[in-house]
């Protein structure tokens, strides 16, 4: 089976980074993909908001480089988790887990270099299990 999910886009807002109580460090990002087609001669567009949590030494180099509007290359893997919520009721949320992450386009106002955040996949002990994520707190 596969559980694959490639991204290009532009993030929609600075990233949240944040330690959880086992020292491990999370970034959480909204990354905006858009879909362009022409529809009886009239160009329509839609944009798609995706969630995306990066574990480890990813970690850093989100934190370095990664602001709104920075276009990134995202590989990684579906992920649904639910919680309670404070009326208790079942929430769920399905997020990107990257694994791959690539910066593109102009490094701020400077050259077009793309840089290389990370490659090659992340181990499972990389990401929490369901019982190190905040309770209560979609990130």
């Amino acid at each position: 089976m596969v559980n694959k999910v490639i991204l290009v886009g532009h993030v929609g807002a600075d990233p949240e980074i944040r330690a959880l109580s086992s020292g491990k460090r999370v970034a959480n990002l909204r990354l905006a993909t858009n879909e362009r087609w022409r529809s009886e001669g009239e160009w329509t567009e839609r944009t798609e908001w995706h969630n995306v949590v990066v574990w480890g030494r990813q970690v850093d180099i989100v934190e370095q480089y990664v602001v709104k509007g920075r276009q990134l290359y995202v590989e990684g893997a579906l992920r649904t988790r639910s919680w309670q919520d404070r009326d208790g009721r079942t929430r769920y949320a399905t997020e990107v887990h990257a694994r791959t992450l690539q910066l593109l386009g102009r490094r701020g106002n400077g050259g077009d270099q793309a840089v290389a955040a990370g490659s090659g996949a992340l181990g499972e002990s990389e990401g929490p299990g369901l019982a190190e994520a905040p309770a209560g707190a979609p990130f």
